[in-house]
């Protein structure tokens, strides 16, 4: 029997940011893939305080959030710790894995969304493999209410979205940072890794994003950790939207 059960929602990056930390830890878990929007009543339904994937059950509790999941690991199964003793070098995983987690997730997300209201059928490739209980042609063919629902919810709309493509130059050269001064990219990954690195990959998913990080630090450290991702969006932005990352 699995010791953890992670609920998650195909594709997501922070799911997948928990799924690489168990794997790390070497413990044994099973995935439970949900739908967007509805996923928010499944959890209330099983008892989670919040309504936000990643949801983990581990050790009889309950789990939500990467950040709170990475402690939760790190206090059930010691060995291979996330994060190191307190210290200048813990201080700067916990700056990179904050960043990570409060300034990257959601753009990325919000740029997803808003490409997929207007190009459904790329959803295919980010549910394969997914255990969704739906085949995955009808999940696409009928996913037109939920999509729509998740750019409401995620405020995925023209002036967010053309502003989280402004802001991603500077994280980017701040991530750089912090690959290149070593606290990710490492031989061994810690949680700040765990945390950036799925976000990075889900951005290289998006075709107008792509060549603006494949070679940079960043996203070759997020390859090395993470050097396969479902899914890929053809690009779709408006291009003076990504006259930044040109710049």
């Amino acid at each position: 029997m699995a010791e953890a059960t992670l609920f998650t929602i195909p594709g997501s990056h922070p799911g997948i940011s928990v799924a690489l930390m168990l794997e790390r830890k070497g413990i044994d878990y099973r995935r439970v893939d949900l739908l967007p929007v509805l996923s928010k009543g499944i959890l209330k339904g099983l008892g989670f305080p919040s309504v936000t994937v990643p949801a983990l059950k581990l050790g009889g509790r309950r789990f939500q959030g990467s950040i709170e999941i990475a402690r939760a690991l790190d206090r059930y199964a010691p060995d291979a710790p996330l994060l190191l003793p307190n210290g200048p070098e813990r201080a700067g995983i916990e700056e990179a894995e904050a960043l990570g987690e409060s300034e990257l997730q959601h753009p990325i997300r919000q740029i997803l969304w808003w490409l997929l209201k207007r190009d459904r059928d790329a959803m295919r490739s980010y549910v394969e493999g997914s255990k969704i209980g739906l085949p995955v042609g009808l999940a696409v063919k009928t996913g037109g209410p939920l999509v729509a629902a998740s750019v409401h919810f995620n405020k995925a709309d023209d002036a967010n979205v053309q502003a989280a493509v402004a802001a991603l130059p500077g994280l980017l050269d701040r991530l750089d940072e912090f690959v290149l001064s070593g606290v990710i990219g490492g031989e061994e990954p810690n949680a700040a890794d765990f945390q950036i690195a799925p976000s990075i990959r889900l951005a290289m998913t998006v075709g107008d994003l792509e060549p603006f990080i494949e070679s940079r630090p960043i996203g070759h450290a997020a390859m090395r950790l993470v050097p396969d991702y479902p899914g890929y969006i053809p690009p779709g932005l408006p291009q003076a939207w990504l006259e930044p990352l040109r710049g």
